[in-house]
């Protein structure tokens, strides 16, 4: 099973635009912590795993870790591990084991993990929005880049 990103809800959408708005007229100062952490974020959601991880587990949740790793296919085992755990640290994720033989480790997606995913949204806002113009420019830089 291939983990596909799937597009905003419409609500997701307005609040989306709604929040790009409101940024686009902000004259605030901004925090340096808010400004650490956005950072920190975008180089997590950069790592690809964190958001397929959080697609996976807002489709279906709780899974276990031989699930989430049968699902994505293309991950090693260690990057799993620093991946949840990280996700974990960060309060994207929830981490139940159950006292059996052989362990069981349940991940649930929590509140904080689904307005992160929501938040992915503005990205698919910003494509659909910005689609044409961006294969125009690939266009234009393949045609002056070719031999």
């Amino acid at each position: 099973m291939a983990v596909r990103f799937k597009p905003p809800t419409q609500e997701q959408i307005v609040k989306s635009k709604a929040i790009y708005d409101r940024q686009q007229r902000s004259d605030e100062v901004v925090d340096e912590r808010v400004e650490k952490l956005v950072e920190e974020l975008i180089g997590r959601v950069a790592d690809k795993w964190t958001m397929i991880i959080l697609e996976l587990l807002s489709d279906k949740t709780p899974l276990r870790f031989t699930q989430i790793s049968k699902a994505i296919g293309t991950i090693s085992q260690k990057m799993l591990t620093q991946t949840l755990r990280q996700m974990e640290r960060d309060g994207l994720l929830t981490r139940k084991v159950y006292p059996v033989v052989p362990p069981k480790v349940e991940y649930r997606i929590t509140d904080l993990g689904l307005t992160l995913s929501a938040a992915f949204c503005s990205v698919w806002v910003w494509a659909a929005d910005n689609l044409k113009e961006v294969e125009s420019a690939r266009l234009k830089f393949d045609q002056t880049t070719e031999g």
